[in-house]
């Protein structure tokens, strides 16, 4: 940029100034419109070195980085609980892996041994247990079973089907062609049941969800002539999320006119990309941005202020797999450490000889230090300042008019002094 110095430290701040005067002292002179000395703090150019992928933040936060809600309910009456046991499939569902499992193992072995003690009792009651006087001409319930161990045997083999051939019904007894009915429908619902919850399990949106991939941070750079808030986010698969939907929620404790203070109050806040916000061609890693402006919560952070601000930006990714149709959300948080600014993202897509495109995911969290304004207030007021000396070379005639705008001197008209003593 013309007439801009780019400091390299504040100490050589000094040395530039006196430099940037004795220019504009000599400028000045050929009545050239300078920029003013305001331009020079707005930009800071370290040395160009690229930054790693920031570090995860012990701060206490909402939603962590991958997705969860670090949130927990206290005082809730004892009644609530058993809407948990109202919406049963929605609890066999979200509950851990290792539940499922015990009650996949429980279910089966506790229906089993269930209908066994009454093939016992049946047994029992017709005297076909071993040691029970039996009279002759005795006919037996069931064959084979003459206790406690065989009518479990008997009871698994029923429900499962296996039919060993060795314990059968001899059909003599009314109640135990009824409780076989009974045990194999009852079976064959828990059979449903527990299949339906583990593919409902296996299935989960979540789980595709893990294949969607944000930055570990995000950055603050300038952006098609604008000061922007950019993240990236990266589909691992081939397939496709379909009408992929990006938006985020910046949360921060306000108070309000009246005194009340508001924790987790939610500000909307517009994310985009070059093509649009909605309808994301999600094929590549795509570069997400905000643009700070008068109606950006961002308008009144700075370079210097930001990591002491107390905020969480929760990114949110909406979309609908293509392989299973089912919709899934990706979460995501960044809070004030976890932004950089004056960085840029490293480029990651490039062509290969055979023309196939090709990511670089070791630099998807990578950025590299750019030369970016100290603030928006300061951006805008530099762009008015560029703008007003544009005009004024374009019409050389009005610079004998129009000189370098200094805002801390007012413009007046002075007329010729009028003496008023009398002699």
């Amino acid at each position: 940029m013309k007439g801009v110095t780019l400091l390299r430290s504040d100490a050589h701040w000094e040395l530039s100034s006196k430099r940037s005067l004795r220019f504009q002292r000599r400028s000045s002179e050929h009545s050239v419109p300078m920029v003013s000395l305001s331009s020079f703090m707005m930009f800071h150019l370290l040395p160009g070195h690229i930054q790693p992928a920031g570090h995860r933040s012990r701060k206490t936060r909402l939603v962590t980085k991958d997705g969860h809600c670090n949130i927990e309910f206290g005082n809730i009456e004892y009644s609530n609980h058993f809407a948990y046991l109202v919406d049963f499939w929605t609890t066999f569902v979200e509950i851990r892996w290792r539940f499922v499992l015990f009650l996949f193992v429980a279910a089966f072995t506790g229906s089993w041994f269930i209908f066994s003690l009454l093939w016992y009792w049946i047994a029992k009651s017709n005297g076909d247990l071993i040691g029970q006087n039996r009279s002759e001409g005795h006919v037996q319930c069931i064959d084979n079973v003459n206790g406690l161990t065989t009518a479990f045997l008997y009871s698994l083999e029923t429900q499962t089907t296996i039919g060993y051939g060795g314990r059968a019904l001899t059909g003599h007894c009314i109640g135990t062609v009824a409780l076989i009915i009974i045990q194999s429908l009852i079976g064959v619902f828990i059979n449903c049941f527990m299949c339906g919850v583990i593919l409902a399990k296996i299935s989960l949106p979540k789980k595709r969800a893990k294949t969607i991939t944000f930055s570990n941070t995000a950055v603050i750079c300038l952006k098609k002539g604008s000061l922007c808030l950019l993240i990236r986010v990266a589909n691992l698969r081939k397939t496709l999320l379909i009408g992929s939907q990006i938006y985020g929620k910046l949360l921060r404790t306000t108070t309000t006119p009246d005194g009340e203070t508001i924790i987790l109050d939610q500000v909307d806040v517009d994310f985009m990309v070059d093509a649009g916000k909605d309808n994301l061609f999600f094929v590549c890693p795509l570069t997400l941005y905000h643009m700070i402006n008068k109606s950006s919560p961002f308008y009144e952070l700075s370079a210097d202020t930001l990591p002491q601000q107390d905020f969480e930006l929760v990114v949110f990714l909406d979309g609908t797999a293509e392989s299973t149709s089912s919709s899934c959300q990706v979460r995501t948080s960044y809070i004030p450490q976890e932004i950089q600014w004056g960085y840029s993202f490293l480029p990651i897509i490039s062509r290969t000889k055979t023309g196939k495109y090709r990511v670089d995911f070791s630099n998807f969290s990578r950025s590299v230090r750019v030369s970016t304004p100290h603030c928006v207030r300061c951006f805008e007021t530099d762009a008015d300042q560029r703008n007003h000396n544009k005009h004024s070379i374009e019409n050389p005639n009005d610079q004998h008019k129009l000189g370098i705008d200094n805002l801390g001197f007012q413009v007046i008209t002075i007329h010729d002094p009028v003496d008023f003593t009398k002699m």
